[in-house]
């Protein structure tokens, strides 16, 4: 009896635990799928849901034909878990190969730090070895779409243009200027992932990505690349150690080109040596020497007191100007106007400049430009230095006549002169395609524009332009060559040597503007520097855009040897 009792309870002992048991797990069910749910599904989306960025590319840099000159390729940024990360040794060894990158900084950079779940291996890494690397199947290893900025004229543009970091936003040239305008809008979507990271499932876009826009830029990638070559050919055979050439349009005041040596490849950045990266037409200030005579001589216009035929005897070809002696290369004797532009009188100019009002040269060279930034809006523009003084000192306002005493930058060169060419309205400077007729403002008389015209074309007739003429175009434009300042007066044996031109002078359609600065060879004079690489941009230019010849003379001069 005693068996059959316990055995009785023994089963309904079982049988009350199998309820119990039964019991929690219905509990159990009903307090994590309705007690507890709303909590549970909470940490479960915390652990799989994520919110990633949708890239949106950059937009493109053209010249003003639509030519690429700056265009975003998709890349891929590569990135470690280092709480996941665990390759055998054969992966390690493989994956460092591929990257490029020692294996100690591969295990340095991806050493298990606590809360650290993101690291960075690489970034712009092209899809042929995103996928190489991918095929290693790597646990931890994650991908990341990006974009990377790639110029296809590497170096011909790079200092207008400028380049962007890892990050794609602008570091220098346009590139910063426009960062905003060329930067897109990133996007975001909603995704799971599973716990090593990969995205298993798109559940949808929060925000759709907006690209960036597109920049269409004043540049003529046919004259940009000219004027380089030229300029990179020059600078070797003068062993020169910089230089600019700025090419204007004169009707609209575009920058149709804008190059500098010595340049550098934007699509390989490397840490900046010697001001590679700066863009010299832009930045660097130089005192501008003889080509500023044409202002001079525009000064003396418009006062009244002289006209192109005034006599100005230069005569011994000294002028001691308290103390200072002021020098020509000859002895002239007496010159007009024009003679003493042809011949780049110093001693002439200074005595028309210091017979007349201290403030009027001042002023006038104020009124073209000088002394203040373009309006180009390039980041890092100087504003070149015009000093004003209330009283000048007589040798001030005499070097000041010639080119001394004042810091220029190329591209305030070139839009002085342009203002003489276009009968003496100034146009703002500009790096983006015009498409609607600029805004003018008048600064010089065009009377005066037109006699400062006819002046510079008689330089290089029969003065000492002779190097910067053009087959088949009248010329107008003046040469320059002025002392290197340093820290202790100026050298004597460095130079700045330069040409500034208009052509053609019928109907003036370009400005070209050279600077090569310390040529060290035999030669340095702007007459011979750089008035033949004028000369041969100029030409180039002209033809390129179908600009009709109007030198008869030279017609003349083959109707007459057929003749003969």
């Amino acid at each position: 009896m005693d068996k059959k009792v316990a055995s009785f309870w023994r089963f309904y002992f079982v049988i009350l635990g199998l309820l119990i048991g039964t019991g929690c797990l219905i509990w159990r069910m009903i307090d994590l799928n309705l007690l507890q749910r709303d909590f549970l599904l909470q940490q479960s989306n915390a652990r799989i849901l994520r919110v990633v960025s949708i890239p949106a590319y950059r937009g493109m840099i053209t010249d003003r034909f639509y030519q690429p000159l700056a265009i975003s390729a998709q890349v891929d940024s590569i990135w470690v878990n280092p709480q996941v990360f665990a390759p055998n040794t054969a992966q390690l060894q493989q994956l460092a190969e591929r990257l490029k990158i020692p294996t100690d900084k591969v295990l340095s950079k991806t050493a298990k730090v606590p809360g650290r779940e993101f690291i960075y291996l690489k970034r712009g890494v092209s899809p042929a070895e995103t996928d190489a690397i991918k095929s290693l199947e790597i646990p931890g290893v994650f991908f990341q779409h990006e974009y990377h900025r790639f110029y296809p004229q590497s170096d011909v543009a790079a200092h207008v243009i400028g380049f962007t970091n890892v990050d794609d936003r602008g570091q220098e040239g346009l590139e910063l200027a426009y960062d905003g305008w060329l930067t897109g809008v990133t996007g975001k979507k909603k995704v799971v992932k599973d716990r090593p990271g990969n995205i298993i499932a798109d559940l949808g876009v929060i925000r759709h990505p907006k690209q960036g826009h597109n920049l269409v830029l004043s540049l003529d990638n046919r004259i940009q690349y000219l004027a380089f070559q030229e300029l990179k050919d020059s600078m070797e055979h003068f062993n020169a150690k910089s230089g600019s050439i700025v090419v204007l349009d004169v009707k609209t005041g575009e920058v149709l080109a804008m190059v500098n040596q010595p340049s550098y490849n934007p699509n390989h950045i490397e840490k900046d040596q010697g001001g590679r990266y700066r863009n010299r037409a832009m930045t660097d200030l130089f005192e501008p020497g003889s080509t500023i005579k044409a202002f001079s001589m525009a000064s003396a216009l418009e006062s009244g007191k002289y006209n192109a035929n005034s006599i100005i005897d230069t005569s011994p070809g000294v002028l001691n100007v308290s103390g200072n002696l002021i020098k020509d290369e000859h002895n002239y004797g007496p010159m007009n106007l024009v003679k003493i532009l042809q011949k780049s009188s110093d001693v002439g100019v200074a005595k028309i400049t210091m017979s007349l009002p201290p403030q009027r040269l001042w002023e006038l060279l104020h009124r073209v430009g000088f002394g203040e930034r373009t309006n180009s809006n390039f980041p890092g523009e100087a504003p070149g230095s015009l000093t004003f003084r209330a009283k000048w000192r007589p040798i001030e306002l005499a070097t000041l006549s010639f080119g001394y005493g004042l810091s220029v930058t190329p591209i305030q060169l070139a839009q002085a002169y342009a203002i003489v060419a276009s009968s003496g309205q100034a146009k703002p400077i500009s790096l983006l395609k015009v498409e609607q007729p600029p805004t003018t403002k008048q600064v010089l008389a065009p009377k005066i524009a037109a006699q400062m015209l006819q002046m510079l074309e008689a330089v290089v007739q029969g003065g000492t332009g002779a190097l910067a003429k053009v087959p088949g175009y009248r010329v107008a434009g003046k040469t320059g060559t002025a002392y290197i300042a340093n820290s202790t007066g100026y050298d004597r044996d460095h130079y700045v040597s330069s040409f500034v031109g208009i052509a053609p002078v019928s109907n003036p359609r370009l400005v070209v503007a050279v600077v090569i600065r310390d040529p060290r060879g035999t030669q340095h004079l702007g007459a011979v520097v750089a008035a033949p690489i004028f000369s041969k941009v100029m030409a180039g230019s002209l033809r390129l855009l179908n600009i009709s010849p109007d030198d008869t003379s030279e017609d003349e001069k083959v109707e007459n040897s057929v003749e003969n």
